[in-house]
């Protein structure tokens, strides 16, 4: 759907742990090649540290955001957090975050649930009830402290991270010119009810879920706006590994200098519902005025969200007066043992 109001992103912030692992101390813990992570693309992982959960990272993020946004705080008439990894399974960690940043309780309010798109999706809900009037702005968080069974070929992406974005109508730092959205019911990962971690299907999460998808979606917004890949200065798409999205980026005819300065995954892992927002952030923070940015992301069991952005004359401005910058905290990042990586795991998990 081509949006002909404006509506978009008028501040964001970012959260990580301070730690790390490297793939190749996961695969010597498990007795495996330690180049199994660099044919990932993924050299190191973050690591939450044992009082960090989603709902710690999110507010993080989302006090950056509201410390650079240029309105009122009581301005934020909605909140939507996405997540796979909320602590709690009844009982929103929006609430929470709400009242630790200090917002109104006159607030629409929900945690969204898909996977790794959930973050984007709350993107598409938020512009909706700035576009309709019934706010004027909207608080969106991605946010995830993802698990694996250790040893499973997860162990190996599975990060934690968050993102926030504060949308409106005024102040724009980056401008929604499309959006639009596919789902089917494909199975690729999943979680029951009481298991401690998510199970997947291994080599059918490649074709039928995320590059069909993906693929898909870029093409379906494409076709309705008449861009072309050229046409972009940057493209985001989900990263489960550095290896997916160059090969879905080549497949659409992005060059990789479009898409290298999205691939945080290299250096934190697949951080799931932060994925996208974390990677667009880091995308944020050296594009200049007036240029076209493509973002797909994808949610397994399985959908994915696909945006055109455009940036203002704000946006460098903006970033000037910002404290930091995700690429610089990456490399701060301290490498922990793989006993201590094990123990926080262990505590996340239940």
């Amino acid at each position: 759907m081509l949006i002909k109001k404006d509506v978009g992103i008028t501040s964001f912030g970012f959260a990580l742990p301070q730690q790390k692992i490297l793939t190749k101390t996961i695969a010597l813990a498990q007795g495996k090649d330690e180049s199994i992570g660099k044919s990932l693309g993924v050299i190191s992982k973050t690591v939450p540290s044992l009082d960090e959960d989603t709902i710690t990272l999110a507010t993080q993020a989302s006090l950056e955001a509201l410390t650079s946004f240029a309105g009122a705080k009581n301005s934020i008439g909605a909140l939507f957090v996405g997540s796979e990894s909320h602590p709690y399974a009844v009982k929103p960690s929006g609430t929470v975050i709400k009242s630790a940043l200090g917002l109104s309780e006159d607030m629409a309010l929900a945690d969204l649930q898909f996977a790794c798109k959930a973050a984007t999706q709350g993107l598409q809900i938020g512009a909706s009830y700035v576009l309709s009037g019934l706010v004027k702005n909207a608080l969106i968080i991605g946010a995830d402290t993802a698990q694996s069974s250790p040893g499973d070929a997860l162990e190996y992406t599975a990060g934690a991270g968050a993102a926030a974005y504060v949308l409106g109508s005024d102040n724009l730092l980056v401008k929604f010119l499309a959006t639009l959205s596919i789902a089917t019911d494909t199975p690729d990962f999943w979680r029951r009810p009481g298991e401690s971690y998510p199970q997947h299907a291994g080599r059918f999460s490649g074709g039928p879920a995320y590059f069909y998808h993906i693929s898909t979606a870029a093409q379906k917004i494409l076709s309705e706006t008449g861009l072309k890949p050229n046409d972009f200065k940057y493209c985001v798409f989900h990263t489960p590994n550095g290896k997916f999205p160059r090969e879905i980026a080549k497949k659409l005819g992005f060059k990789e200098e479009q898409i290298q300065p999205s691939l945080l995954v290299e250096k934190i892992g697949n951080t799931y519902a932060a994925a996208v927002p974390l990677a667009l952030s880091a995308v944020l923070e050296q594009a200049k005025a007036k240029e076209k940015i493509l973002v797909v992301s994808y949610g397994s069991g399985s959908g994915s969200d696909a945006f055109v952005l455009e940036t203002t004359d704000l946006l460098e401005s903006f970033n000037k007066k910002r404290n930091q910058k995700i690429i610089d905290q990456i490399e701060k990042l301290i490498e922990v043992d793989y006993q201590t990586y094990t123990t926080a795991m262990k505590l996340l998990a239940h």
